[in-house]
């Protein structure tokens, strides 16, 4: 009986004991139970804490577009680098941009290369494209046409018209250059054939002071520092190129004067040229797919900044910029052509 009385208090001991636990915790229990009021927000509370926090590689890919620019000392390097700056928005949008073989090796990053979702490129790339990839012009849209690369075509006094280039040393700088890969195609076209020469623009343009060369041809946007800073002898002189249909697929007309080359362009004469565009190209993703969607955010970021570009400390090349502007044998890229749509005021109003 004795036992049964022990145990019996053990008992009561044990209930007294929960009963007062249950009552110092009573007042904390009453804080965390929902009221009426809070019951719509308690399913998403109890969802957030069972979801655990985004690892740092999820959120720096989620934005993230990869930007193929060009050679290291090369202007579109140089640009995609800017855009870069203004577009950036934190874990929103990422732009990287990419050193690569040049702007004429782009193409082959857009089609092939993991992570790259845009880049610079020179419009007549295309062509080489044409017959290895038949749906070039579907798989890949313009966003942006960037500004003219025009042709300088520089010779020496004894020579007086294209065709006496014809069979003479003409150089078309290092290979990877707008020059090396546009300025062969464009002699093509024209049927000039000569003994064609890839070094460094400044070891030619001292090969034609010496007679050693008899041209050279320059792709990149005017006015060139190694003509409007060099001395050079009367004769020498830039050839003049006529735009024809021959050119209308991929180049644009363009011209030469006095104000850009005033030791070599007589005051009020103009030399007739051609420009090869350079353009920033997207690859031609799926509507609402995940790479699309990073790309429009690219572009809503870029034209709706593009102001910023223009501010002094870029270069110069941004005040010259035209968003509807267009770039011959591509289509532009939806949500690029769905953004001037809209207008700037509406881009804006959807920020």
């Amino acid at each position: 009986m004795g036992q049964v009385i022990a145990v019996g208090a053990r008992h009561a001991k044990a209930a007294l004991r929960k009963l007062l636990v249950l009552a110092a915790l009573a007042p904390l229990l009453t804080v965390v139970q929902p009221s009426d009021a809070d019951a719509q927000t308690q399913p998403a509370t109890r969802q957030l804490r069972q979801v655990p926090p985004q690892k740092p590689q999820v959120t720096m890919n989620a934005w993230t577009v990869g930007l193929a620019g060009g050679l290291l000392e090369g202007a579109p390097i140089r640009l995609a680098a800017e855009v870069a700056r203004v577009v950036d928005d934190g874990d929103k949008l990422h732009v990287l941009p990419i050193v690569t073989r040049g702007a004429t090796e782009n193409v082959n990053s857009l089609l092939y290369l993991r992570g790259v979702d845009a880049a610079i490129i020179n419009s007549d790339v295309l062509e080489e494209y044409k017959s290895q990839v038949p749906d070039i012009q579907q798989r890949l849209a313009y966003v942006l046409n960037l500004f003219p690369s025009e042709l300088h075509i520089f010779v020496r006094p004894e020579i007086q018209s294209l065709n006496d280039l014809v069979g003479k040393k003409v150089n078309f700088n290092t290979q990877g250059t707008a020059a090396a890969y546009s300025g062969p195609l464009i002699f093509s076209r024209l049927g000039l054939d000569v003994e064609k020469t890839f070094i460094p623009h400044q070891i030619a343009l001292e090969q034609m002071r010496k007679g050693e060369m008899a041209a050279v041809v320059f792709i990149t946007s005017k006015p060139v520092d190694a003509f409007v800073r060099g001395r050079w002898e009367a004769g020498f002189k830039f050839l003049p190129v006529p735009y024809d249909r021959k050119f209308e697929d991929y180049y644009l007309p363009a011209a030469l004067d006095a104000a850009e080359y005033p030791n070599l362009i007589k005051q009020g004469e103009r030399v007739t040229t051609i420009a090869v565009p350079t353009a920033l190209v997207a690859f031609n993703f799926p509507a609402k797919s995940n790479r699309y969607e990073r790309l429009a955010r690219f572009v809503d970021h870029l034209f709706s900044r593009i102001e910023k570009l223009q501010q002094p400390g870029f270069d110069q090349k941004w005040k010259s910029i035209n968003l509807a502007a267009t770039v011959p044998g591509l289509a532009r890229f939806p949500a690029a052509q769905a953004w001037l749509d809209r207008g700037p005021r509406a881009a804006h109003a959807s920020q």
